[in-house]
């Protein structure tokens, strides 16, 4: 019987090898000293290399990069779209032209992807900047960068446009970031 912090034991003899196995059952395994228990599937121990590489792409450097990338692509492809449905494409011109309507394309893809790509890094930079002040990756970070990115692009055209891209900004990224978590 248990008495405090007395235990007492019904038999003295104790097996430790009896123990060992009720304790360390076979999938339990070694792996460079380290028990690592493997019940809820296997955990591999990464190697400095595969560390590194992980902080690499966990870089906000990295992050900016893709998402300057990945907005420009995002843009090019909506300015395709915009310029291919334009049923203004041309008509300033008496006789349309392959070459016209191709330029038309080109200007369009790039001027949206340009676009797109500034407000993907920017978008980026200052979310990044606001999680490493904060230490937190949580909701709060992605409004607070929307209201900033909004304000900042809305600045341009004015106070009054800056708040409202400010505050359209900031709830459409948070509404993004609920749907995506």
């Amino acid at each position: 019987m248990e008495t405090g912090n007395n235990i007492q034991t019904q038999n003295p003899k104790f097996d430790y090898r009896e123990l060992s196995t009720m304790l360390l059952d076979p999938s339990i395994r070694l792996n460079n000293k380290i028990i690592v228990p493997t019940s809820l599937g296997t955990n591999i121990i990464k190697t400095k290399d595969e560390l590194r590489v992980e902080a690499a792409f966990n870089s906000c450097t990295f992050k900016v990069m893709m998402s300057t990338v990945g907005g420009f692509g995002v843009g090019a492809f909506m300015g395709l779209i915009s310029a291919s449905m334009d049923p203004q494409t041309g008509i300033a011109v008496e006789k349309q032209t392959v070459k016209g309507i191709l330029k038309d394309f080109k200007v369009r893809t790039l001027g949206y992807g340009k676009n797109f790509a500034i407000i993907g890094a920017l978008f980026s930079a200052v979310e990044c900047s606001i999680e490493t002040h904060r230490g937190r990756s949580d909701w709060k970070n992605v409004t607070l960068s929307g209201g900033i990115t909004g304000a900042l692009i809305g600045m341009r055209a004015g106070v009054k446009a800056g708040i409202v891209s400010a505050a359209g900004f900031a709830a459409f990224s948070s509404i993004i970031e609920y749907y995506m978590h």
